[in-house]
């Protein structure tokens, strides 16, 4: 299903994110100094489970549903090193063994398999970034929104150029072609110290006019996910976190740090790099 929608489109700019691009490559990257340089990596569907390793570790079945991408062997028990030593991915590119994952999408109440994540690794900060440090951990979103969040970090869009941006599931005007997507970005400054929290995201924070927080002053990328979901979307759409507006999606970096390293410095910071690794 991923390779239908790879083969008709081309790769999106993050600036753009809401066209209809999927890369079709192992890694679609531009050069953009000054903010904007960007790399994208397409991963296919993995697994369902009702696991969540960050929010619920070590305890199965205590989540809603969730649909993974990436590391093919997350569940309750995994860790960022169980994630590399398994090695497996779903990623074009194999190196990205990291986790990442949204609550599923329902229609009338069944599960929907998506065609393909996009998770573009993007330069939002006037200063040169370092990779995330191995092993993070984040949340962005709220699982419990029952209202309208921020679409600066949530909305949903159909695959289509000039897409609207719209906090409400759309009704779509294709599948495939013109689909269904959801988008979550993620915070890109880290305090430095902690790879996790207790509520999973205070330890990171969004920058301001290309700048981070003095509480959080280490750039690092804008995650930006992208799930395609080949339906229409509309009446009878919810997500297993409850209604529409409750989506939110997770990370573990479990990636390969040397490659994510090397990423970081050719596309995002486009110099030496000499930041932590």
């Amino acid at each position: 299903a991923a390779s239908a929608i790879v083969a008709h489109v081309a790769a999106a700019a993050p600036e753009s994110v809401t066209g209809s691009a999927v890369p079709e490559r192992a890694v679609t990257a531009s050069h953009r100094g000054g903010g904007g340089g960007y790399f994208a990596v397409a991963c296919g569907f993995s697994h369902r489970n009702t696991d969540d390793p960050i929010v619920f570790p070590r305890q199965p079945g205590r989540s809603h549903d969730h649909t993974y991408f990436g590391a093919r062997s997350t569940d309750a028990f995994s860790t960022p090193a169980s994630l590399r030593e398994d090695g497996r991915t779903t990623c074009r590119l194999r190196a990205d063994t990291a986790a990442y994952w949204a609550p599923t999408l329902l229609v009338q109440g069944r599960a929907v398999e998506p065609l393909a994540l996009v998770a573009y690794y993007v330069r939002r900060t006037s200063d040169e970034v370092d990779p995330f440090p191995a092993g993070l951990k984040v949340v962005a979103g709220d699982a419990r929104a029952r209202t309208a969040q921020s679409t600066r970090v949530t909305f949903w869009s159909c695959a289509v150029r000039r897409a609207v941006r719209s906090a409400t599931i759309p009704t779509c005007p294709g599948t495939t072609r013109g689909g269904l997507r959801l988008h979550v970005n993620f915070p890109n400054c880290w305090d430095g110290e902690w790879l996790d929290s207790a509520n999973h995201k205070s330890h990171l924070a969004y920058s301001s006019d290309g700048a981070c927080p003095g509480s959080h002053p280490v750039e690092v990328p804008a995650l930006s996910l992208v799930i395609y979901y080949g339906v229409s979307g509309g009446t009878g759409a919810e997500l297993s976190s409850g209604g529409q507006f409750s989506a939110h999606a997770d990370f573990v970096n479990a990636w390969n740090q040397e490659t994510l390293a090397r990423l970081v410095d050719r596309y995002l910071d486009r110099s030496g790099y000499g930041g932590r690794r």
